[in-house]
Protein backbone atom coordinates (compact mmCIF):
# COMPACT_ATOMS: atom_id res chain seq x y z
CA UNK A 1 0.00 0.00 0.00
CA UNK A 2 1.73 3.54 -1.07
CA UNK A 3 1.59 5.60 1.84
CA UNK A 4 1.13 9.24 0.65
CA UNK A 5 1.62 12.30 3.59
CA UNK A 6 -0.17 15.27 2.67
CA UNK A 7 2.18 18.06 4.31
CA UNK A 8 1.08 20.20 7.44
CA UNK A 9 2.87 23.44 7.68
CA UNK A 10 -0.70 25.34 8.92
CA UNK A 11 -1.06 27.37 5.78
CA UNK A 12 -3.60 24.98 3.51
CA UNK A 13 -6.72 23.17 2.46
CA UNK A 14 -5.39 19.83 4.16
CA UNK A 15 -8.75 18.02 4.65
CA UNK A 16 -10.18 18.72 1.43
CA UNK A 17 -7.16 17.22 -0.66
CA UNK A 18 -7.19 14.07 1.74
CA UNK A 19 -11.01 13.80 1.25
CA UNK A 20 -9.91 14.03 -2.86
CA UNK A 21 -7.48 11.90 -2.56
CA UNK A 22 -9.11 9.01 -0.34
CA UNK A 23 -11.98 8.74 -2.66
CA UNK A 24 -9.61 9.10 -6.03
CA UNK A 25 -7.19 6.30 -4.66
CA UNK A 26 -9.06 4.27 -1.94
CA UNK A 27 -6.27 1.76 -1.38
CA UNK A 28 -4.06 4.08 -0.82
CA UNK A 29 -2.55 4.86 3.45
CA UNK A 30 -3.39 9.15 3.37
CA UNK A 31 -1.96 10.98 5.95
CA UNK A 32 -1.70 14.46 7.16
CA UNK A 33 1.30 14.86 8.47
CA UNK A 34 3.27 17.99 10.33
CA UNK A 35 6.55 15.81 11.37
CA UNK A 36 9.61 15.37 9.24
CA UNK A 37 10.06 12.00 9.81
CA UNK A 38 6.38 11.16 8.55
CA UNK A 39 6.81 13.25 5.70
CA UNK A 40 10.54 11.23 5.28
CA UNK A 41 8.77 7.68 5.58
CA UNK A 42 6.08 8.30 3.31
CA UNK A 43 6.41 6.70 -0.16
CA UNK A 44 4.76 10.10 -1.66
CA UNK A 45 4.47 13.38 -1.08
CA UNK A 46 1.55 16.14 -1.94
CA UNK A 47 2.35 19.77 -1.07
CA UNK A 48 -0.61 22.05 -0.78
CA UNK A 49 -0.74 25.77 0.16
CA UNK A 50 -3.15 28.60 0.33
CA UNK A 51 -3.31 32.37 1.41
CA UNK A 52 0.13 35.01 0.91
CA UNK A 53 3.24 33.82 0.50
CA UNK A 54 5.12 35.66 3.11
CA UNK A 55 2.57 34.01 5.63
CA UNK A 56 3.15 30.45 3.93
CA UNK A 57 7.13 30.21 3.83
CA UNK A 58 7.49 31.94 7.31
CA UNK A 59 5.31 29.21 8.87
CA UNK A 60 6.31 26.53 6.55
CA UNK A 61 9.98 27.80 7.72
CA UNK A 62 8.57 27.45 10.91
CA UNK A 63 7.06 24.21 10.93
CA UNK A 64 10.47 22.42 10.74
CA UNK A 65 9.21 21.11 7.47
CA UNK A 66 10.99 23.29 5.30
CA UNK A 67 14.04 20.68 4.35
CA UNK A 68 11.57 17.93 4.33
CA UNK A 69 9.99 18.60 1.55
CA UNK A 70 12.86 19.61 -0.33
CA UNK A 71 14.48 16.27 0.86
CA UNK A 72 10.81 14.81 -0.87
CA UNK A 73 11.50 17.19 -4.04
CA UNK A 74 14.97 14.95 -4.42
CA UNK A 75 13.73 11.88 -4.24
CA UNK A 76 9.94 10.91 -4.41
CA UNK A 77 7.07 11.72 -6.17
CA UNK A 78 6.07 15.18 -5.08
CA UNK A 79 2.52 17.24 -6.25
CA UNK A 80 2.41 20.57 -5.36
CA UNK A 81 -0.84 22.52 -5.35
CA UNK A 82 -1.56 25.91 -6.02
CA UNK A 83 0.62 28.09 -3.58
CA UNK A 84 2.46 24.53 -3.19
CA UNK A 85 3.40 25.09 -6.55
CA UNK A 86 4.50 28.64 -6.31
CA UNK A 87 6.37 27.70 -3.26
CA UNK A 88 8.99 25.82 -5.09
CA UNK A 89 10.37 28.43 -7.51
CA UNK A 90 12.91 31.03 -6.66
CA UNK A 91 10.81 34.42 -5.80
CA UNK A 92 7.35 35.44 -4.85
CA UNK A 93 6.55 39.01 -5.91
CA UNK A 94 3.91 38.55 -3.29
CA UNK A 95 5.97 40.58 -0.30
CA UNK A 96 9.34 39.82 -2.48
CA UNK A 97 9.14 36.28 -0.80
CA UNK A 98 12.50 33.98 -1.16
CA UNK A 99 10.90 30.54 -1.70
CA UNK A 100 12.27 27.14 -2.10
CA UNK A 101 14.18 27.34 -5.26
CA UNK A 102 13.30 23.58 -6.33
CA UNK A 103 12.91 25.30 -10.00
CA UNK A 104 14.22 28.39 -11.49
CA UNK A 105 11.54 31.00 -11.94
CA UNK A 106 9.45 34.37 -10.41
CA UNK A 107 5.96 33.79 -9.11
CA UNK A 108 4.04 37.16 -10.38
CA UNK A 109 0.64 39.06 -9.83
CA UNK A 110 -2.05 39.24 -13.04
CA UNK A 111 -0.51 42.59 -14.06
CA UNK A 112 -1.30 44.92 -17.25
CA UNK A 113 -4.46 47.19 -18.49
CA UNK A 114 -6.85 44.63 -18.88
CA UNK A 115 -6.66 43.92 -15.08
CA UNK A 116 -7.07 47.62 -14.09
CA UNK A 117 -10.33 49.46 -13.05
CA UNK A 118 -11.94 50.95 -15.37
CA UNK A 119 -11.94 54.90 -15.80
CA UNK A 120 -15.65 56.41 -14.65
CA UNK A 121 -15.01 60.19 -14.61
CA UNK A 122 -18.02 62.70 -15.29
CA UNK A 123 -17.82 66.24 -15.92
CA UNK A 124 -16.31 68.30 -18.84
CA UNK A 125 -12.79 67.21 -19.58
CA UNK A 126 -12.75 63.66 -17.62
CA UNK A 127 -11.71 60.91 -19.23
CA UNK A 128 -14.87 58.80 -20.59
CA UNK A 129 -16.10 55.32 -19.29
CA UNK A 130 -13.71 52.71 -20.37
CA UNK A 131 -15.50 50.41 -22.08
CA UNK A 132 -13.85 47.24 -22.46
CA UNK A 133 -14.21 44.63 -20.04
CA UNK A 134 -11.56 44.27 -17.04
CA UNK A 135 -10.56 41.45 -15.43
CA UNK A 136 -10.88 40.66 -11.84
CA UNK A 137 -8.24 40.15 -9.49
CA UNK A 138 -8.24 37.35 -7.81
CA UNK A 139 -8.82 35.05 -10.83
CA UNK A 140 -11.46 32.59 -9.78
CA UNK A 141 -13.21 30.15 -11.58
CA UNK A 142 -13.29 27.51 -13.89
CA UNK A 143 -10.72 27.81 -16.77
CA UNK A 144 -9.57 25.78 -19.70
CA UNK A 145 -6.04 24.21 -19.34
CA UNK A 146 -3.81 23.37 -22.86
CA UNK A 147 -1.82 20.18 -21.76
CA UNK A 148 1.57 21.63 -23.53
CA UNK A 149 3.00 18.60 -23.97
CA UNK A 150 2.14 14.50 -22.40
CA UNK A 151 2.54 13.78 -19.01
CA UNK A 152 1.34 10.47 -16.91
CA UNK A 153 -0.22 12.71 -14.96
CA UNK A 154 -2.79 13.64 -17.59
CA UNK A 155 -3.42 10.30 -18.78
CA UNK A 156 -7.04 10.10 -19.01
CA UNK A 157 -7.60 14.22 -18.52
CA UNK A 158 -8.28 15.56 -22.43
CA UNK A 159 -6.76 18.40 -23.33
CA UNK A 160 -8.38 21.48 -22.79
CA UNK A 161 -10.26 20.32 -19.90
CA UNK A 162 -11.90 23.12 -16.98
CA UNK A 163 -10.26 23.28 -14.06
CA UNK A 164 -10.97 24.89 -10.70
CA UNK A 165 -8.52 28.49 -9.60
CA UNK A 166 -8.05 30.77 -6.62
CA UNK A 167 -5.40 33.01 -7.16
CA UNK A 168 -3.76 36.66 -7.79
CA UNK A 169 -0.22 35.16 -8.56
CA UNK A 170 1.15 32.83 -11.25
CA UNK A 171 4.36 31.23 -11.89
CA UNK A 172 6.92 31.74 -14.61
CA UNK A 173 9.54 29.20 -14.75
CA UNK A 174 12.82 30.65 -16.07
CA UNK A 175 12.91 27.08 -18.09
CA UNK A 176 10.02 27.19 -20.68
CA UNK A 177 10.63 23.59 -20.59
CA UNK A 178 9.30 23.08 -17.16
CA UNK A 179 5.41 23.87 -18.63
CA UNK A 180 3.13 21.35 -18.66
CA UNK A 181 -0.08 23.13 -18.70
CA UNK A 182 -1.03 26.77 -19.45
CA UNK A 183 -4.30 28.18 -19.11
CA UNK A 184 -5.62 32.29 -19.94
CA UNK A 185 -6.92 34.90 -17.53
CA UNK A 186 -5.98 37.94 -19.57
CA UNK A 187 -2.81 36.73 -20.73
CA UNK A 188 -1.22 32.89 -20.99
CA UNK A 189 0.45 32.23 -18.26
CA UNK A 190 1.74 28.70 -16.62
CA UNK A 191 -0.42 26.10 -14.41
CA UNK A 192 1.26 23.36 -14.39
CA UNK A 193 4.96 22.29 -14.31
CA UNK A 194 6.78 19.30 -14.05
CA UNK A 195 10.34 17.32 -14.02
CA UNK A 196 11.90 14.20 -12.72
CA UNK A 197 9.76 13.10 -9.53
CA UNK A 198 7.52 16.44 -9.35
CA UNK A 199 4.31 17.83 -10.81
CA UNK A 200 2.29 20.81 -9.49
CA UNK A 201 -0.61 22.91 -10.52
CA UNK A 202 -1.85 26.07 -9.63
CA UNK A 203 -5.18 25.30 -10.01
CA UNK A 204 -6.99 22.92 -7.53
CA UNK A 205 -7.57 19.39 -8.43
CA UNK A 206 -9.42 18.79 -5.08
CA UNK A 207 -12.48 21.25 -6.14
CA UNK A 208 -12.39 19.96 -9.74
CA UNK A 209 -14.53 17.15 -9.74
CA UNK A 210 -14.04 14.13 -12.06
CA UNK A 211 -11.02 15.16 -13.75
CA UNK A 212 -9.24 16.67 -10.80
CA UNK A 213 -9.60 13.41 -9.12
CA UNK A 214 -8.62 11.35 -12.19
CA UNK A 215 -5.22 13.66 -11.75
CA UNK A 216 -5.17 13.01 -8.18
CA UNK A 217 -5.60 8.64 -8.93
CA UNK A 218 -3.08 9.24 -11.88
CA UNK A 219 0.04 10.75 -9.15
CA UNK A 220 -0.81 7.56 -7.02
CA UNK A 221 -0.10 5.37 -9.80
CA UNK A 222 2.83 7.64 -10.94
CA UNK A 223 6.39 5.97 -11.47
CA UNK A 224 8.82 8.51 -12.41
Amino acid sequence: MSTIAIVDYGMGNFHSVARALKYAAPDADIRICNQAADIDAADRVVFPGQGAMPDCMRTLNESGLRDAVLRAARDKPLLGVCVGEQMLFDLSEEGDTPCLSVFPGTVRRFAGPQFAAPVTGEGEGSAAPDAREHLKVPHMGWNQVRQTRSHPLWEGIPDRTHFYFVHSYYAAPADPALTVGESDYGLAFTCAVAAANIFAVQFHPEKSAEHGLRLYRNFVDWKP
